[in-house]
């Protein structure tokens, strides 16, 4: 049984909120910058690049998003682990909690 006291993760990293961060802010930004793609030349198939270049972008943003849900879940999963997981993982000695222990 939990308590408020007893943590159900150990402390984060920055890192991989960092590159999250990161890799959300281009998937956001590159695809409003209107100046980049306001053309029609090269065509592709004969679609203007204005068109093809938004719809590449739909793709590219799910694969991001994939990786960034990736990144996520991983350092979750360590953090739980690092509560619960290892007794002797620095997260229990820091919470002063012992496998077993209440």
């Amino acid at each position: 049984m939990t308590t408020p006291e007893t943590p159900t993760r150990g402390p984060a990293r920055p890192g991989p909120y960092i590159i999250t961060g990161i890799l959300l802010a281009i998937a956001i930004v590159l695809p409003l910058a209107v100046p980049i793609y306001a053309r029609s030349e090269p065509a592709l198939f004969g679609m203007p690049f204005f068109y093809w270049y938004q719809m590449l972008w739909v793709l590219v943003d799910a694969v991001i998003l994939w990786i960034c849900y990736r990144i996520i879940l991983r350092e979750d999963r360590r953090r739980r682990d690092a509560v619960r997981g290892n007794p002797d993982h620095p997260a229990h000695v820091r919470f002063g909690k012992r496998e077993g222990q209440k």
